[in-house]
């Protein structure tokens, strides 16, 4: 028989023990495809953080696809406590949704984006077409893999990159709308993220080059082994910033706001500062940049600011329906 206090002590465990789980809180973050690596490592050193900090569990869940993609999720009622994204416009647009608030930028260092990356152009082991530039991606007989602009920053990035090049360079709107123009007439498909592109090109071995972050050069040796890519570092780039957002609207709701403001702070630390040039994320930090100044090669970059007004501003322009990349681009034109 069992007796009343072995009873009652299982009961105590029982009650103890749904504390324990109700202690440990869950936070969502939205992100882009590119980062998921960054944030399997980031997410446990966050967690070891906070336990020390707080003496409070959590636990990181990750949603990745299309930076516009994963906006749209969130918009649209997807309950991610905080937002990762590739361009500020992913996070502008949930801005006006009234889902983070109207002065995000404000609300963390370096207009809310703690890393930085550049656009590169991934090619196959040894180069075989040769390419070297920007340039190289318009001549005949090279295919090109983007994603598309009208689903991911990675994409509007590499456009932009692409326009910017002739821009630098001394060239007209129109003779870097021609140069774009020609560009994707060399592309067969438009993926739909940053990894996807990366699947088209590897896996299904689409394409000559893939145009694609810095960052994702690191992910594919790791995941498909070294030496399966060349990266090859174009004369002029832009800068990438990589904003960040609290979500007000499911913070509001679950009580998880500080837990979001914590996650998103402590990636301007040191450590994981560190964890995204392993990543090779652009850090913030001039230090931790400085360190890993080998894995970051200098490169011309441009802002969006500088050449578009601004990403809003090349929304408008390039992307939204009926904008110029609308007019560039036919699906499946040659």
């Amino acid at each position: 028989m069992i007796s009343k206090t072995k009873i009652l002590l299982a009961g105590l465990a029982l009650v103890a023990g749904s504390a324990a789980v109700a202690q440990t809180s869950t936070l969502l973050n939205a992100s882009y495809d590119v980062a998921r690596e960054f944030y399997k490592d980031y997410n446990p050193a966050f967690v070891a953080h906070y336990k020390k900090t707080t003496g409070k569990d959590v636990k990181i869940d990750q949603a990745h696809g299309g930076s516009s993609a994963q906006a749209r999720a969130v918009a649209d009622g997807l309950d991610a406590d905080v937002v990762t994204m590739n361009t500020s416009t992913d996070i502008d647009f949930l801005a006006g949704a009234g889902v983070v608030a109207k002065d995000w930028t404000k609300k963390f260092p370096d207009n809310a984006s703690p890393t930085t990356s550049t656009m590169l152009i991934l090619v196959r082991n040894g180069n075989p077409k040769g390419i070297k530039d920007w340039d190289d991606l318009i001549k005949p007989g090279v295919q090109v893999v983007v994603v598309n602009p009208k689903t991911g920053g990675n994409g509007r990035y590499a456009y932009l990159a692409a326009w910017g090049y002739v821009k630098k360079k001394g060239g007209t709107d129109a003779q870097a709308a021609e140069f774009v123009g020609k560009l994707f007439k060399n592309v067969p498909i438009l993926a739909r993220g940053g990894r996807d592109a990366t699947t088209a090109f590897l896996q299904r071995n689409i394409g000559d080059a893939l145009i694609t972050f810095e960052s994702e050069v690191l992910s594919i040796d790791r995941e498909f082994g070294a030496g399966k890519v060349d990266a090859v570092y174009p004369s002029i780039s832009v800068l990438a910033e990589n904003p960040v957002a609290v979500v007000e609207r499911t913070v509001n709701k679950k009580g998880s706001g500080e837990l979001a403001k914590a996650y998103l702070d402590y990636l301007y630390s040191d450590e994981a500062q560190e964890i995204a040039a392993k990543h090779a994320l652009r850090p913030r930090s001039p230090a931790v940049l400085k360190k890993y100044a080998s894995t970051f090669k200098p490169v011309q970059l441009f802002t969006v600011q500088e050449l578009f007004g601004g990403l809003g501003e090349a929304q408008k322009v390039h992307f939204n329906d009926g904008g110029q990349f609308d007019k560039l681009y036919t699906p499946g034109a040659k």
